[in-house]
């Protein structure tokens, strides 16, 4: 119960209470249960006070001194709290749609309070206790709640725009639906966290604790997720367009599927929905198996002359019902180059190289002789063309013996199934057998 003694001063004005304050440093400030309805508290100095089941609702309280008061249980719905409330404890207190934009919070209880559409824009909540706090569409936007408990609070839909959660204990929150768009989670503890349809876009992640959570539908696009650990995640609908990983990310038992369904899981974020589509549409299926069972990698010299040639294999393979590939490679893109070849020559049945005024061709096959050591290759060349000295695969058992040689291009694609298409398949059925 409130002092009547201090409730008169506190109505006299701020002024008259702070100089009381002043002179009485000593006095125990009993304001418990007290009907202050927006009464005009502006820079007042409520340090260590007793306000337990406090009437403030609309008051103003912008800059006052709230350090280590009691305002569990208050009603500070819609109050202006722009205030120091360093270590103050608001457990159970309702803040329904207060200003605590730039308010200091350190270390602040806020335990089970209704936060619901309260502003803590760029507040600071660092080691606060907002443990089950009710913190549903709250702006957070750039707050700084580094080491804040936050386990088993909800903030669904809420603003957390920057934020800095380092640290973090989030376990067994509700984060669905909020935005966390380039927050700072790292080292957070997102243990069985519901991130459902939550925007974590260019978030860091890195080194949290993701273990359980259920990301199904959220945004990951460019998160950092180095160090993290993602185990018996749920990952259904979840976009990871350009996530970070490494080898320090622990990834198992992802769950692909949608709740209510029989559970599939993978032990990789990046191709959980490719596996996902690959088992749940026929379409997909039949074009993997088409490329691994029919594409036919061609390479050569793209010049207007030797295009011709190649075009006309394309052409040709095409009648034999084969899926060809051909790629102009730029030979000043080294990586780029690295790259495509592997990932080409990889998920082709075989590759034909014409060495015929060959120039990134030797480089491309030792990609290959390196790289892709499971896919047949078929060399050829026009007759009478110089031989190039650093072309020695006759060691190299996926590259079909010896090089077919043609004079024109009407040979060349008249014996095209027996001298090219024939050995070609004839060395993928040997490969095969010995792996």
């Amino acid at each position: 119960m409130a002092d009547e003694e201090h409730l008169k001063i506190l109505r006299q004005g701020v002024v008259a209470w702070n100089d009381w304050r002043e002179k009485n440093p000593h006095i125990n400030v009993k304001l418990g249960e007290a009907r202050l309805y927006k009464a005009n508290l502006s820079g007042a100095n409520l340090s260590k006070a007793d306000l337990t089941g406090a009437d403030l609702h609309e008051a103003n309280l912008r800059t006052a001194n709230l350090r280590e008061a009691d305002l569990s249980g208050a009603n500070l719905r819609e109050a202006n709290l722009q205030a120091i409330l360093i270590e103050a404890n608001l457990s159970g207190a309702s803040l329904h749609k207060a200003n605590l934009i730039g308010a200091y919070l350190a270390s602040a209880n806020l335990s089970k309070a209704d936060l619901v559409d309260a502003d803590f824009n760029a507040a600071g909540l660092r080691g606060a206790n907002l443990r089950e706090a009710n913190v549903s569409g709250a702006n957070l936007s750039e707050a700084d709640l580094s080491g804040a408990d936050l386990s088993e609070a909800d903030l669904s839909g809420a603003d957390l725009y920057r934020a800095t959660l380092g640290g973090a204990d989030l376990s067994k929150a509700d984060l669905s639906g909020a935005n966390l768009r380039e927050a700072n989670l790292r080292k957070a503890n997102l243990r069985e966290a519901d991130l459902s349809g939550a925007y974590l876009a260019s978030a860091n992640l890195s080194n949290a604790n993701l273990s359980k959570a259920n990301l199904s539908g959220a945004n990951l696009v460019r998160a950092d997720l180095s160090n993290a650990k993602l185990l018996g995640s749920d990952v259904y609908g979840t976009s990871v367009w350009d996530i970070k990983v490494n080898d320090q990310t622990e990834q198992q038992n992802l769950v692909i599927t949608p709740s209510r369904r029989a559970a599939i899981t993978v032990d990789n974020i990046k191709v959980a929905q490719f596996i996902y589509l690959l088992l749940n549409n026929q379409e997909i299926r039949d074009v993997i198996d088409t490329i691994t069972s029919k594409a036919v990698l061609i390479l050569g010299r793209f010049s207007e002359e030797r295009k011709l040639v190649l075009d006309a294999i394309r052409d040709e393979l095409r009648k034999y019902n084969y899926l060809p590939i051909l790629f102009d490679f730029d030979p000043t893109t080294n990586q780029t180059i690295n790259e495509t070849v592997k990932t080409l020559a990889g998920m082709s049945r075989f590759v034909i190289a014409d060495l015929t005024d060959a120039r990134s061709v030797p480089q491309e096959l030792q990609i290959i002789d390196t790289h892709c050591r499971t896919v047949a290759v078929r060399l050829i060349k026009k007759r009478g063309e110089p031989e190039y000295g650093m072309l020695d695969f006759r060691n190299s058992p996926w590259f079909v013996n010896g090089r077919y040689e043609y004079e024109g291009l009407e040979e060349l694609i008249a014996s095209i199934k027996e001298n090219i298409i024939v050995p070609a398949e004839a060395k993928v059925r040997e490969l095969r057998q010995s792996h």
